[in-house]
């Protein structure tokens, strides 16, 4: 160990620190607390549990377990790869012990492993300046990259069942990090002795409180959720509720320019969280934005749906969305066409909606912008592990019992695919440091999750996702009409992001490829959500664009044109030309379609 090393319970003058033993007393009534909560906790989750279908003892789906089975067979059938990954991991091991036993007598010696750039896990500088922390660190590094590469390297496995076995081997490896114990994090470990334990008493505190939250089931607490209300700090854009069916209120937001490019414009986000994701605060927010650039925006606010509405099907959402929303439109502005944004699954109803009138012979749309979409689910990204015929019959026993898909459930899934930032990184700070958690609009709004009604949500999680029907021609059918996207020829132009693990930028390109109108491929940097809120002010990231879209998304990105920044300029000139004339701004709502409410309405405050 080199003179300015210390170890977690040295300071940097090697005296041992003073600990501030919490009072016995108080320490013993919080914990007689704690456990008098936690045995109802478990209790009730044990009796709401016990009989659930299609899972293990344990609550695991058996369709993971026959995964990792025949992985385990496949792997037995090759004895010497087995053995020759041994010696590896042996070696990688030896050179490791070496390079820390020269650290220990105060050499310099090159790390055998480092995690990557992005990796918030080892930021601490004792996982670097601690010999010991650092061979902990590295020794965990080579196990997660030899157990990963085993199970990536397995010949002859169903890719289903490799896919599966891959996100999962991720998901363990993930939770065995060493950062995620208390003996093992320096940090961690510093904040024990300097608390005199106060901060795992305050940790196993907010453990219990996230329980209770969960009734049973662990619901882990992102933010502070009382720093935020939506109307007061969040989805301010000032507009009025002009229309309101069962399923949507219909947003028309109050212009800010004297005058507007005569075609409105109609955004149809998704209903798997809420749409204020695009109107955070003035500063990232993409609909005042919008407005700003003399649009008439109006957007749909969906529902929050009740086990009242378990009935409502995909075309359900579709006639009262998108079709209920765009006569609307047309009815106050008194103009015959559209401009349609529709984002994610928003997105997938919105292609399916075009397709649907182009059968129908209506064309009131003169272009529509998807904002990370997918329609070809042959290549659907990590979401897929959850989606087979063994978890899908689960899901829908589920879902019968409440007619719903409690916002939880998908919420658990979105938060496995980024398990290290949206799971361990909040265990960590919520139940080791002892820390509240910090408040934060962006993950207030991915914990604001909503329900999904039974019948859409299987449709959809059927005849696209598992089936891939909308590819096919008449291979979906809506309100009694067979659509083909093949049909549609509404000018278009699809926006991604390079890092999206929901939509994957290359399934999504897939779309270019499918419709009979005049195509454009954007492609935005960073992921699902920040690639597509990235204001211009921010100046961050980069985004790609070419006129013509060949047939694979690889030579699309390799004559694709680089451009600084936010996409959204690039994307306004683009609409510049669909947009029409200027005309004055128009008031909000009309005779017939009164306001019924401020901006954001009702809908989008309904909690599950």
């Amino acid at each position: 160990m080199t003179e300015n090393q210390t170890t977690p319970n040295q300071s940097a003058n090697n005296e041992v620190p003073t600990v501030a033993l919490p009072d016995p007393a108080e320490w013993s009534r919080v914990m007689g607390d704690i456990a008098e909560r936690s045995h109802h906790i478990i209790a009730d989750f044990m009796e709401r549990h016990k009989n659930d279908p299609l899972t293990m003892d344990n609550g695991t789906p058996t369709s993971i377990a026959t995964a990792f089975l025949e992985m385990t067979t496949r792997l037995m059938t090759d004895p010497s790869r087995i053995l020759q990954a041994q010696v590896e991991l042996w070696g990688d091991y030896v050179n490791l012990w070496q390079s820390a036993a020269r650290r220990w007598m105060g050499e310099d010696a090159q790390p055998v492993v480092t995690p990557n750039r992005d990796d918030k896990r080892f930021k601490d500088s004792a996982w670097n300046e601690n010999v010991l922390f650092d061979y902990i660190k590295q020794s965990y590094l080579l196990t997660a990259r030899w157990m990963q590469n085993q199970v990536k390297q397995v010949e002859g496995l169903d890719p289903k069942a490799a896919q599966k076995v891959d996100f999962y081997t991720r998901q363990f490896v993930d939770a065995m990090a060493p950062s995620n114990f208390l003996l093992t994090n320096p940090e961690v470990l510093r904040k024990t002795l300097e608390t005199g334990g106060e901060n795992l008493l305050h940790g196993l505190q907010n453990l219990v409180e996230d329980l209770e939250k969960g009734h049973g089931e662990l619901r882990i607490s992102m933010t502070d959720t009382e720093a935020f209300e939506v109307g007061r700090n969040i989805a301010l854009s000032p507009g009025a509720v002009v229309f309101r069916n069962d399923l949507i209120e219909l947003i028309q937001y109050s212009p800010t320019t004297e005058t507007v490019q005569k075609t409105p414009l109609l955004i149809v986000p998704p209903w798997i969280n809420k749409f204020y994701i695009l109107d955070l605060k003035p500063q990232n927010s993409f609909i005042k934005w919008a407005v700003d650039q003399g649009l008439t925006v109006f957007c749909i606010s969906w529902v929050n749906p009740e086990p009242r509405l378990t009935g409502k099907s995909f075309a359900d959402y579709m006639k009262e969305g998108p079709l209920d929303a765009m006569a609307a439109v047309q009815a106050i502005t008194g103009e015959p066409k559209v401009n349609l944004i529709g984002y994610c699954l928003g997105g997938t109803l919105t292609a399916s909606t075009l397709a649907y009138l182009a059968a129908k012979r209506r064309t009131p749309v003169q272009s529509v912008t998807y904002f990370t979409t997918m329609v070809d689910f042959t290549e659907a990204g990590e979401l897929s592990v959850f989606i087979d015929e063994e978890q899908l019959q689960s899901l829908e026993h589920k879902m019968a019992k409440t007619g719903v898909l409690e916002g939880r459930d998908m919420a658990n899934s979105f938060n496995m695919l980024r398990a290290n930032d949206l799971i361990w990184s909040f265990v960590v700070n919520n139940y080791l440091l002892g820390k509240d958690p910090f408040p934060f609009d962006l993950l207030y709004w991915n914990g604001d999750s909503t329900r999904m009604p039974a019948g859409m949500h299987s449709f959809y999680l059927r005849k696209m996702y598992q089936e891939n029907l909308l590819i096919e021609p008449g291979g979906i059918e809506l309100d009694g009409v067979k659509i083909d996207l093949r049909k549609v020829k509404t000018p278009t132009l699809i926006v991604s992001a390079r890092e999206d693990h929901i939509a994957p930028w290359k399934s999504t390109y897939a779309g270019t490829q499918l419709y009979s109108g005049p195509v454009q491929f954007l492609l935005a940097g960073s992921g699902h959500i920040a690639g597509i809120v990235n204001p211009p002010a921010a100046n961050k990231y980069a985004h790609w664009i070419r006129p013509d879209c060949p047939a694979t998304p690889d030579a699309w990105l390799e004559g694709a044109e680089q451009r600084p920044g936010s996409w959204w300029p690039t994307w306004r000139e683009w609409l510049r030309g669909h947009s029409g004339a200027e005309i004055p701004a128009l008031a909000l709502g009309s005779e017939k379609f009164p306001l019924l409410e401020e901006a954001p309405g009702s809908y989008v405050k309904i909690r599950s």
